[in-house]
């Protein structure tokens, strides 16, 4: 995500004490502090993908065939699209507080979004693929994001109750579009691939590209965030804040919860008992990220809003050290990828393939430990570029 839409203590003025500038700079730093926490989560998962390959998994996951640690290990990655994606829209409303209003926010937005759908198209995908001209380019995360901050500059012009309601008629009912499929030459195709219909859209130079981000659902994510986000204004009191938040995550993850135990509506795989209690379980949180179905944002938004509660009252060393990856997402998340394909190419070369083709680690507890290695150049990395971004007057600065 772009790192202008990050909300610093120092940018909004609006205070007239110290007790207020006090809850208003804890609460920005809760905020970056989850979107540090949740690219820290994120890292694993793209360890994962890199090093861990020849055990790929599915989306839902196959519990049958998937041990529990791999099973967890993915599922604790479903939080990061959706964090980010609401926050994008809060960060949007504190963006237009400061900057003259929707109609500044409409204009910033816009830009950003084009800006993001440029980036993952170039050097997005060549982290990915180390290949100029690949034969598919991957629609993921950061094009979902920026053709959802386009979308969210129009629609921000609309009444915040109607806003809201658009959010969550998206949220609750693009399920029910599940049956809609066209294939392949049909009109509509491409569009509804984009949309809602995770699929390939031939590209005119013979390449195709692989939409595993459909936008739709994540409109609604993003607009929801862009409703919610006057709960962030210096105007209310951190406790009530705080309030709204445990009640947010209390109801998300309750309605999770009935919708799942009735099994009928939600989440287009059924969960079903299985032969130990753990399986049941793992079957029971079994969710469908490509598109994310009702179900996925339920849980996922629910745990996100009681873990900003929480980290409102972390510590301030925990916090502080979050916060450095927090404040420079959209760099965060090119730079490791560079980093993780570099390293997975010189593991090839050095020791040779070990599973067919392919370099793979040994376990899943490898797959973490690599994470957390690769956690600690990309602190020093994300803090530099910060400090570097504060002193720059390059206008351009502001896009990364």
């Amino acid at each position: 995500m772009p790192h202008s839409l990050q909300l610093h203590p120092s940018a909004d003025t609006t205070a007239t004490s110290p007790e207020t500038a006090r809850a208003k700079g804890r609460r920005v730093v809760s905020i970056d502090a989850l979107r540090g926490f949740v690219m820290a989560l994120m890292i694993v998962d793209h360890v994962r993908e890199f090093f861990y390959l020849h055990a790929q998994v599915s989306d839902p996951v196959d519990v049958a065939t998937t041990p529990p640690s791999l099973f967890f290990t993915r599922m604790a990655a479903h939080l990061c699209a959706p964090v980010f994606v609401i926050l994008t829209g809060v960060a949007a409303w504190l963006y237009g507080q400061r900057h003259g209003g929707r109609r500044a926010a409409s204009s910033f937005l816009f830009k950003r979004g084009l800006f993001l759908l440029v980036l993952e198209l170039t050097v997005i995908n060549f982290a990915w693929t180390f290949t100029l001209v690949p034969p598919t380019y991957y629609f993921q995360v950061i094009g979902a994001i920026g053709v959802s901050m386009m979308v969210l500059a129009a629609l921000l012009h609309l009444p915040r109750p109607t806003l809201l309601t658009f959010a969550l008629v998206v949220i609750f009912g693009h399920n029910l579009l599940g049956p809609i499929h066209f294939e392949a030459g049909e009109p509509g195709h491409a569009l509804w691939a984009l949309l809602h219909d995770r699929g390939f859209i031939a590209l005119p130079w013979g390449a195709q590209l692989k939409t595993s981000y459909p936008v739709l659902p994540w409109l609604g994510v993003i607009a929801l965030g862009f409703a919610v986000g006057p709960w962030f204004s210096s105007q209310v009191a951190p406790e009530v804040r705080r309030k709204r938040l445990w009640l947010s995550a209390a109801s998300s993850v309750g309605l999770f919860v009935l919708l799942r135990l009735i099994n009928i509506y939600g989440e287009p795989l059924p969960w079903t008992p299985g032969t130990t209690a753990l399986e049941t379980a793992m079957s029971f949180v079994n969710l469908t990220k490509y598109p994310p179905s009702l179900d996925f944002l339920l849980l996922t938004l629910g745990a996100g809003a009681a873990l900003l509660a929480l980290l409102n009252d972390a510590p301030d060393s925990v916090t502080r050290t979050l916060v450095v990856f927090g404040a420079a997402p959209l760099f965060f998340y090119v730079v490791h990828l560079y980093l993780l394909h570099a390293l997975n190419k010189l593991a090839l070369a050095a020791f040779g393939p070990n599973q067919g083709a392919l370099f793979s680690l040994p376990g899943v507890g490898a797959v973490w430990t690599l994470a957390l290695l690769a956690t600690v150049p990309m602190w020093f990395a994300c803090r530099a570029f910060a400090s570097l971004k504060a002193r720059s007057a390059s206008p351009w600065m502001s896009y990364l």
